[in-house]
């Protein structure tokens, strides 16, 4: 209204009310002039303003009420989905975080305030990923930590050196993979794939389960995938077949060894769910989308080859 200089909640016809909700959108702090007068500061476009910008984003005092449709859809983005959540004060642990869906899952969650740790087993990368996340906000709280699932001790001592710190754990996303890898056995002599995919993350949720139930309400997310359905791991007489776990070389294809780690983070969210949960911790796995284009497919030429003419028609990072 500029005849009285105010604004008007009340719809003069229908008398609908509007109001503000929520938190700032991405990259909006809210400071005090030297008058006390509140002024928003917009990081993004470097400009500040006496007018909050949340006014673009009011809503119903009197909702409607809500539709059947889903709220969010393929073509969301991380940013949308927590567009007005505030994380601060939540610690989250992120593995694999230094690129594709774990570096844009750390940088999400470090720009709406939660302090975020990526877990990479490269050191070097893990502190570009962060240097990249603090250009986009220089107040996010992010660390690089060295984790290699390859190396049960390396898991060992990440988790010692997180508990060390002493905060919480809200949020355990076991997102790290490895795709198309020719055999190979770790130092712990077992199949690469099923110990980096699997068994390096269930033996971390393992050390740090105690972490998890002290910070309830808690939650592990397993990044899994669709390929878990494309296998199997029982043997003829519908017992648990563990040589198809870590198979010999003379036994090992690439494609199937991973379908089997999926189908592991699968079995092992639904169970960790179902022991954890009356303690206040969740567990769910999660299908991220087909063929996402990341470097997950950088071990063979053929299988970039075929994320590459597929990259059309998925979802981009």
């Amino acid at each position: 209204s500029h005849l009285e200089e105010k604004t008007q909640w009340e719809h003069p016809k229908s008398g609908k009310r509007k109001r503000v909700a929520g938190g700032l959108p991405y990259g909006w702090e809210q400071e005090t002039d030297e008058n006390g007068q509140v002024y928003f500061v917009d990081h993004i476009n470097k400009r500040t303003t006496y007018l909050d910008p949340r006014l673009a984003f009011t809503v119903e005092d009197n909702p409607v009420k809500p539709t059947t449709r889903q709220k969010y859809d393929g073509n969301s983005t991380a940013m949308e989905i927590l567009q007005g959540r505030d994380l601060s004060g939540k610690v989250v642990i992120i593995t694999g975080a230094n690129s594709g869906i774990g570096f844009e899952t750390a940088k999400s969650l470090a720009l709406h305030g939660a302090y975020v740790i990526l877990a990479c087993r490269n050191t070097s990368r893990g502190n570009d990923a962060v240097q990249r996340i603090l250009v986009e906000w220089h107040k996010a709280k992010v660390e690089a930590m060295t984790l290699d699932l390859a190396s049960l001790q390396s898991v060992q001592r990440f988790a010692e050196a997180f508990k060390s710190k002493n905060v919480p754990l809200h949020i355990l996303i076991c997102n790290a993979a490895v795709f198309g890898a020719p055999w190979c056995l770790t130092e712990d002599g077992l199949e690469s794939t099923f110990q980096v995919n699997h068994l390096g993350h269930f033996y971390l949720v393992q050390l740090l389960e105690d972490v998890l139930r002290q910070s309830s309400p808690a939650r592990v997310v397993m990044v899994s995938s669709e390929s878990h359905r494309f296998t199997e791991i029982k043997d003829s007489s519908g017992k648990l077949d563990f040589s198809l776990l870590s198979p010999s070389k003379k036994e090992y294809w690439a494609m199937l060894a991973y379908n089997r780690s999926k189908l592991c983070n699968i079995l092992f969210s639904n169970e960790l769910n179902r022991r954890l949960s009356p303690h206040g911790v969740t567990s769910n796995s999660v299908h991220p989308g087909n063929m996402i284009y990341s470097s997950i497919h950088r071990n063979w030429w053929v299988y970039t080859l075929l994320f590459t003419l597929a990259r059309p028609f998925t979802k981009s990072m």
